[in-house]
Parts: structure tokens; sequence; C-alpha cells
């Protein structure tokens, strides 16, 4: 089974630039989870969505690439059944002509 979470927009302090540091920008997370789904043994996607607001909101990371990383290690924490997952994470707002991102693809196991 795939859970898809796309477009998960909120505010958070990220960046290393004087003014990223103080005021929240808006972030647009991408998330794709395969996990062995089953009657009784499933993963709430609401539950994966409000824990990757509240993980970036209260790390604050500095650089994107550590918020990727940190992401992956706590939703595979929280979710052991997860085997596969894919994570974007874009600033839209930080460059005026483009949006910037980085995406990961963490492969824990097969399905």
């Amino acid at each position: 089974m795939t859970i898809l979470i796309e477009n998960l927009i909120f505010e958070t302090i990220i960046g290393i630039q004087g003014f990223e540091r103080t005021t929240p920008q808006r972030v647009e997370i991408d998330c794709k989870i395969d996990y062995p789904y089953s009657e009784g043994n499933f993963i709430n996607y609401a539950e994966v969505a409000q824990l990757i607001e509240t993980t970036m909101n209260h790390h604050q990371f500095e650089l994107i690439e550590t918020a990727l990383d940190t992401l992956g290690t706590t939703l595979k924490q929280t979710f052991p059944l997860i085997q596969n997952l894919s994570l974007t994470i874009r600033k839209p707002d930080i460059l005026p002509n483009c949006t910037v991102g980085v995406e990961q693809t963490y492969l824990f196991g097969l399905l």
C-alpha cells in the first residue's frame, strides 16, 4: 500500500539567513510511504502529516537537508511498518523566480 501526502503547506522557521531565523516562511512537503497494509494494521496519514509539521516546527532547522534526514528517521521510528519513504521539502518563496527544494528516498525494506 502507498500513502501519498502532497502539498502539505505550513509556515516554520527554516534556513541559515538571518531573516529566515526570525520570520517563519512557507514550506511545502510531499511524502510517499510504502508499507504492507492489512486489516487493522495500517498507518494513519493524518498522524503522519501532523508529525511532519510538529517536527519541523520543533527543530527550526537551518538546512532543509538536515530536516529531511530528521524527518526520515522520525517517521521510521514512529511508524515501523514503513518500508520505503520518499520526502520532498520545498521553499516556494525564498527566491523570486523559482521554487527550491530537496528530495530524498529511503529504502528500509522490500515490499
